[in-house]
């Protein structure tokens, strides 16, 4: 039955930025769909993990600076060790820097790119890895955004490292398909969360992104579930390297 293909029953699921927002909506809705939850962030993750064991799943936490890309192998290390195996990632977590272009500091350029790109791809290595290793495929969910597809304002290393990681999302399904490992990203609209504060604590451009969005509201960690759930299982088994977005309809418009 199609439904069934959805389950993610004795998966074990890595998700990246998983304390809050976006990345604690998505480690909720694998652990709905039946996955075990391996959740990274930089510290705190209790509420996390009451949600997720508040369901019957078993949960690992992780508290680890990603800016560090060494600690990507360690983390997929520890998650076999306690939970056994992996089988999905969702590279969720990442950072942004507001400021004009001309005004832009390497730091804010580095720090970014370091978090939202160079961590990706060496996640997504180790977890490919373990993937072939186990020689059961796997899954892995970037997380890109709308500014994977459009300029933007004032986020120039934030627009620069989501347009990569689209790329990268093509290159590695291209060269992982073979092992059974699908890479696909999901492009979140402009979302409620820690982010976006700034932008809907400014009454004008928060009206203005508000009516460029056909569905007339800010997107939830709830609206991301249920992509991610698609792209983790096995109803998403022959997409490979494609970028779903969840924007409301703000790129339609």
């Amino acid at each position: 039955m199609i439904l069934d293909q959805f389950k993610l029953n004795g998966k074990v699921a890595i998700v990246t930025g998983a304390r809050t927002g976006l990345g604690q909506g998505m480690a909720c809705g694998l652990a709905e769909a039946g996955a075990d939850i391996v959740a990274v962030d930089l510290n705190n993750l209790g509420d996390t993990r009451r949600m997720v064991e508040g369901l019957g799943r078993r949960f690992l936490g992780v508290e680890a600076n990603l800016a560090d890309v060494n600690t990507t192998a360690d983390i997929v290390s520890r998650a076999v060790a306690s939970l056994g195996k992996v089988d999905i990632l969702v590279n969720n977590a990442g950072i942004i820097r507001r400021c004009d272009a001309i005004d832009f500091t390497e730091k804010d350029w580095d720090e970014v790119m370091d978090i939202n790109l160079k961590t990706v791809f060496f996640f997504a290595q180790a977890a490919a890895r373990q993937f072939i290793q186990q020689k059961t495929g796997g899954k892995i969910v970037n997380i890109a955004s709308m500014l994977s597809f459009q300029g933007g304002i004032r986020v120039p290393s934030y627009t620069a490292s989501k347009s990569g990681v689209m790329g990268l999302t093509r290159l590695l399904a291209c060269e992982w398909a073979p092992h059974r490992i699908n890479v696909n990203a999901s492009a979140p609209g402009y979302m409620a969360t820690d982010n976006t504060a700034p932008l809907r604590a400014d009454p004008k451009r928060s009206r203005e992104v508000l009516d460029r969005i056909p569905a007339g509201r800010w997107g939830a960690p709830d609206d991301l579930k249920g992509v991610a759930v698609f792209l983790a299982s096995e109803a998403s088994s022959y997409l490979n390297g494609f970028t779903i977005a969840v924007d409301g309809g703000w790129l339609a418009r």
